[in-house]
């Protein structure tokens, strides 16, 4: 049986192939612009490492939406030469061990819910955090019971230097070889943008895993995800779990799929 598990976020695709409960390394690629034959290209033709699906016949197509119906469409039109039906995951109150605290749980982002279902099984009985970094920032908290506590939202570092950058005036907006470093004072202003940006999300995250320590008496694991992730890794104080394809694992079993550990 193969399964090919698919997380369209807001910026990027990201996919992997479900066999006998492992899963193989997750690819990912920005989607901006593409439309059918871009789906069809990069999911189901060109090189076995580019395309996981090609091999073997797939026997499901499961996937993770929250970029709407632009980005959907054409990906359920390239789908269709598989002769899969794709099935497209949504929150729910409970899934397995996992039950949302959420008023309207179909408000839950479903990257979000999945994130937190993976996120629980990694911890074997912990509290645990689920923390995405790319266009948005996301921490959500999951108890030792499977409880999500709830979550917090905030933009992600690219989209904090752009709404910045289009809300002031007078701010130099030329790049001069932005700062990657772990110091927070640089030296010409697009740097110390960016460099605020990226503070400013380690700051909450590291605020968010505080206030969950003083909500549970103990502090929770926390699992990174996300395509910004990398940027803000080297300013985290905080210990946590680097896990990239944290949503395709929430995704398999959400679905009701085993998911074993390594590759």
């Amino acid at each position: 049986m193969s399964i090919l598990l698919v997380d369209i976020g807001n910026t990027r695709i990201k996919w992997a192939l479900w066999r006998e409960g492992r899963l193989t390394r997750q690819q990912a690629a920005a989607h901006e612009g593409w439309e059918q034959e871009d789906f069809e290209k990069h999911l189901f033709g060109g090189s076995a490492r580019q395309a996981p699906a090609r091999e073997p016949k797939l026997t499901r197509i499961l996937v993770s939406s929250v970029a709407g119906p632009r980005i959907d469409r054409p990906f359920a039109a390239a789908v269709r030469m598989t002769e899969v039906t794709p099935e497209f995951a949504r929150t729910l109150r409970r899934s397995g061990r996992v039950r949302t605290r959420y008023s309207e749980p179909w408000r839950l982002g479903v990257d979000r819910f999945l994130g937190v279902i993976a996120a629980h099984a990694l911890a074997r009985g912990r509290a645990a955090c689920a923390v995405g970094i790319g266009t948005a920032i996301t921490v959500d908290l999951i108890d030792a019971r499977g409880v999500h506590r709830g979550g917090a939202i905030a933009p992600g570092p690219a989209l904090m230097v752009q709404s910045l950058l289009s809300s002031t005036d007078g701010i130099e907006v030329r790049a001069h070889g932005g700062a990657r470093g772990r110091a927070l004072f640089a030296r010409n202003t697009r740097a110390a943008i960016e460099q605020g940006t990226r503070f400013a999300a380690a700051a909450l995250i590291e605020r968010a895993i505080a206030e969950a320590r003083r909500s549970l008496g103990r502090r929770p694991t926390v699992y990174l995800t996300g395509g910004a992730a990398r940027e803000i890794e080297p300013l985290l104080q905080v210990r946590y779990t680097s896990v990239p394809d944290l949503v395709i694992r929430g995704l398999a079993l959400h679905a009701g799929l085993t998911v074993k550990s390594g590759k």
